[in-house]
């Protein structure tokens, strides 16, 4: 039995043939243009014809085929014939993915399903500016995330270039390798035929294994340092009778707003004198002091929702201030110390500039070895540490989001 939200439910009224093989044409043109490849001369055959094809593809899943189920593959199937054959597998494949998406799009439109997240009072104008700005908020991701995408793929090329050959482009297995994620463990290494210290070798040897365990060991340092400074300097800031907290608390985030040359520039002629400069201790200390305010930031945003009268009540009940903050709110406030320890092994992983200032050659770290490799020995290798990286942060940022969610759930700020 239908409920009464069920009875009265909003049914958008359908839009005009015109109107949906319009906004597909339009579409299919724009990449019929972009197929022409800035020839002058074939602009605007391509576009004819792009706009043509996807309002008769349109038309057919509209009239004939009238769900997404069917429409989507339907039309990414046609497109991956047509671009295969006239320019080749990658450019089918690319082609299937946009006529995926136009063929369900079209059954979209057809439905009048795009104002059901719109008042019924919306004018078309509204509407249309509703869209566009998501569109264009779009297009400003994928030019961010662009260099990640071209970066991944150009790391699995089995030739020396920064740039994709035929045998990519027409997805021939041959072209693709693992070569440059085996360099990273190869470069510098001692030759294979010396079984008895080939781990040896390798871990101290490898310039990029050396990058490697640096980075780490800095970094886990470093942001066990920064959780521990920046998880009390909260706990301190939030207490109501703790006096100057706004000047005090802009001390402590300022890393955030000096511009990086400058901090690295002080922290080198101090560390100079007192004989830091050059060490893994001034590596560490420089790299958890870029990352103490995130952690400040983040568990200080965790503690807004703390109820202080716990750590009252179990005072009362005879526990010392470390037992309290053990037993009660540290358990609480975690997911905050923990998005914060990995905003701040983020920040000392990816830090450069610093390292530049205060570490010698055999302390270099990642980035340090990326930027020198980008300057003395151009290699597809630093692709494929780049990939690796990106992946790393990328799993930080997941684990970091799921913590903020869990968070959220403990403190009663969403349903569970």
């Amino acid at each position: 039995m239908a409920t009464i939200e069920q009875s009265y439910r909003y049914i958008p009224p359908r839009p005009p043939m015109w109107f949906n093989l319009a906004w597909v044409g339009g579409f299919g043109g724009l990449i019929g243009f972009l197929s022409a490849q800035g020839q002058a001369a074939k602009m605007l055959p391509y576009l004819a014809f792009g706009a043509v094809a996807f309002a008769a593809i349109a038309f057919v899943c509209v009239t004939f085929l009238k769900t997404r189920r069917f429409a989507g593959p339907f039309t990414g199937l046609v497109c991956l014939a047509f671009g295969w054959m006239t320019f080749g597998l990658s450019y089918g494949v690319m082609l299937m993915i946009l006529g995926y998406i136009l063929g369900r799009q079209a059954i979209w439109l057809s439905s009048g399903e795009y104002r059901l997240n719109q008042p019924p009072y919306a004018t078309t104008g509204q509407v249309l500016w509703f869209y566009a700005f998501r569109t264009i908020c779009g297009f400003v991701f994928l030019f961010l995330i662009a260099p990640i995408l071209i970066v991944m793929p150009l790391s699995f090329n089995v030739e020396p270039y920064f740039s994709f050959t035929e045998g990519m482009l027409s997805f021939d297995p041959e072209a693709y390798s693992l070569r440059w994620y085996q360099d990273i463990f190869r470069n510098g290494m001692a030759a294979p035929d010396e079984p008895d210290g080939w781990w040896a070798d390798m871990w101290n040897n490898a310039v990029w294994v050396r990058s490697v365990r640096n980075s780490f060991f800095i970094g886990i340092c470093a942001t066990i340092l920064a959780t521990g400074i920046g998880t009390l300097a909260a706990i301190g800031l939030s207490r109501a009778e703790m006096p100057y907290r706004r000047p005090i608390m802009a001390l402590l985030i300022s890393p955030m707003i000096v511009p990086l040359v400058i901090i690295a520039s002080g922290m080198f002629f101090f560390f100079s004198d007192v004989g830091l400069a050059n060490t893994y201790l001034g590596l560490i200390i420089a790299h958890a002091v870029l990352g103490t305010p995130y952690v400040i930031i983040t568990v200080t945003a965790t503690l807004v929702g703390f109820d202080q009268s716990l750590t009252r009540a179990a005072a009362n009940m005879g526990a010392s201030p470390v037992t309290a903050f053990y037993k009660i709110q540290m358990p609480l406030i975690l997911p905050g110390m923990i998005s914060g320890a990995l905003f701040a092994f983020i920040t000392s992983f990816d830090e450069v500039v610093v390292v530049l200032q205060l570490a010698k050659a055999s302390q270099r770290t990642i980035p340090r070895q990326m930027f020198s490799g980008i300057k003395e020995q151009i290699s597809p290798t630093i692709l494929a540490v780049a990939t690796i990286l990106v992946i790393l942060s990328i799993i930080m940022l997941t684990v970091v989001e799921l913590l903020r969610r869990r968070s959220e759930r403990l403190r009663g700020l969403s349903p569970g």
